[in-house]
């Protein structure tokens, strides 16, 4: 059983894309906030962002198929510094609002470091926001309904990049440096061991094919009986 879930762990993190994350604007409602980070999961996007909304940030509920366990939700306080603190790190923003510069989100190149914003349910993203984006995207509706559900947008979207991305041939050679794919190797095998040796200040041990811990790696006292 745990050779199995190493194999698995170890596939899905060698699909990983560390340049593809989005950016939630006040999403408030659970459902939603939930069906985006398991969309983010699907297409193996490395981690999400938020902005936290004024009655605080929502908990997560069943649609999101633990997928909180797997995509890290990074929250903070204002839109605008945050936009500028991921261009700052070489992403593009793509904003999902209807503006007079706004293209069709599948104009867009992908393959680039890429951060979908998604604004609040009703109120979408903020102008300000909007503006401060690279690139305004819209998804082409052709009903009464002006827009889609903010959860149904991010996964159409999301999935856009994940098709260049398979085209671009950015999944077949893992995106993640090996370091850190060892670290999320141990901490998404032995969560519980690793809050340990987080809380100590003490690296992970080395763990063999089978996913075992490796005998006479680092290991606390704390968690001798827990391995045993």
């Amino acid at each position: 059983m745990k050779q199995a879930r190493l194999q698995k762990i170890q596939r899905v993190l060698s699909l990983r894309q560390p340049t593809l994350t989005v950016l939630l604007e006040e999403v408030h409602k659970p459902h939603n906030l939930s069906a985006i980070l398991r969309s983010c999961d699907a297409v193996g996007a490395m981690e999400a962002h938020a902005i936290v909304p004024r009655g605080g940030m929502p908990t997560y509920n069943a649609t999101s198929g633990s997928a909180e366990k797997w995509v890290p939700l990074h929250t903070y306080r204002e839109v605008l510094p945050t936009i500028e603190g991921l261009q700052q790190k070489g992403y593009q923003v793509l904003a999902t609002h209807l503006s007079e510069r706004a293209v069709d989100y599948r104009d867009v190149d992908y393959t680039r470091p890429t951060c979908i914003l998604l604004g609040a349910e009703k109120w979408g993203v903020s102008e300000g926001a909007a503006r401060a984006a690279d690139q305004n995207i819209i998804i082409p509706m052709m009903g009464m309904v002006q827009s889609l559900n903010v959860s149904v947008a991010a996964a159409t979207i999301l999935f856009e990049a994940q098709r260049q991305r398979q085209v671009a041939g950015m999944y077949k050679a893992p995106q993640v440096d090996p370091e850190t794919l060892k670290t999320l190797t141990f901490e998404w095998l032995y969560p519980d061991l690793a809050e340990i040796y987080r809380n100590k200040g003490e690296p992970y041990p080395d763990i063999d094919e089978e996913g075992m811990i490796v005998q006479g790696s680092h290991q606390p006292s704390a968690v001798s009986e827990q391995i045993d």
